[in-house]
């Protein structure tokens, strides 16, 4: 490949990853503190793209960045909302029962949430342009690379850093790492363990719909559109380290590359470098880049 390929390449792998990441950030948090694998959760991210592109419609399009951020915006409040009655109903429900049903659960709640989605805004096909400030190309040279792809990986980027500062820097975040480590000392502490693990979940869910929003003039909309991008966000936090943030963003950043790379050489073929690295990973560090060993 020539410099313009590789250049091309490293946006796109760049892209992939912080798209990638947008979805499985909150799937992380989650799996983190509860240990609970959602399967739904590309359904709610789903559920938050539709949100914002309706208002959007409502609002005569994405022409006004402002308008773009508010809708992304909202759809992460009204899926924080969502994640609090999934919470209440189900997840409270799921924290004592053994892994498997867990996921048939959680699969089960994304098929509620397809159906739902089908039942409200259709079978077809919905887009939407990029706002206007993003519509074009900034050119670097003879290198031109899409303004909306500058984007998503600014907001990739924002989003990790925003979870490393709440995390690593602040009470809340030491308070989720401590009930996370070892709940039943926290809760011998003091700490109201079942709130905090209600507030992690709207937080993950809030994330889910930011995600969408953020993501809505990245992809066609359509009700397919959940598994699609939860296969790619566990294959994402598997990589990384099942739980870890930190883990998730390098996993999105090398399966972005390999993707990439994947789509250049082999177009006819495409994902099958995901896979591929994906089992070679897992084979070489089974608790993944950045997890811990069982025991430790």
């Amino acid at each position: 490949m020539g410099l313009a390929e590789w250049a091309t390449t490293l946006v796109n792998a760049m892209t992939w990853a912080m798209a990638t990441f947008l979805v499985a950030a909150g799937l992380t948090l989650i799996f983190g503190i509860l240990h609970i694998l959602n399967f739904s959760h590309g359904g709610f991210f789903m559920i938050g793209a539709y949100v914002a592109f309706t208002l959007l419609t409502r609002l005569g399009g994405a022409n006004s960045f402002s308008a773009y951020l508010l809708a992304a915006c909202a759809a992460a409040v009204v899926v924080a909302l969502l994640g609090a009655l999934v919470d209440r109903v189900i997840l409270q429900r799921l924290r004592r029962v053994e892994d498997a049903y867990v996921l048939i659960a959680t699969y089960a709640l994304l098929l509620v949430c397809e159906g739902g989605t089908k039942l409200i805004w259709g079978l077809g096909y919905q887009s939407l342009q990029p706002p206007s400030p993003f519509e074009g190309a900034v050119v670097v040279g003879n290198f031109a690379v899409p303004a909306f792809s500058l984007f998503v990986i600014g907001a990739g980027l924002a989003v990790f850093a925003g979870l490393e500062w709440l995390l690593g820097r602040t009470a809340a975040g030491r308070l989720i790492r401590a009930v996370a480590m070892d709940p039943w000392t926290a809760r011998l502490l003091g700490v109201n363990v079942t709130r905090v693990f209600a507030m992690t979940v709207v937080a993950g869910f809030a994330l889910a719909g930011l995600a969408g929003g953020l993501l809505l003039a990245n992809q066609s909309l359509s009700p397919e559109l959940a598994s699609v991008f939860i296969i790619q966000a566990f294959g994402v936090i598997i990589v990384g380290g099942m739980g870890s943030v930190r883990g998730a963003f390098l996993g999105a950043m090398l399966l972005g590359l390999i993707e990439s790379v994947g789509s250049y050489i082999l177009p006819d073929l495409p994902g099958l470098l995901f896979f591929a690295a994906l089992a070679v990973i897992l084979l070489w560090r089974p608790q993944g880049l950045l997890g811990r060993e069982r025991g430790t």
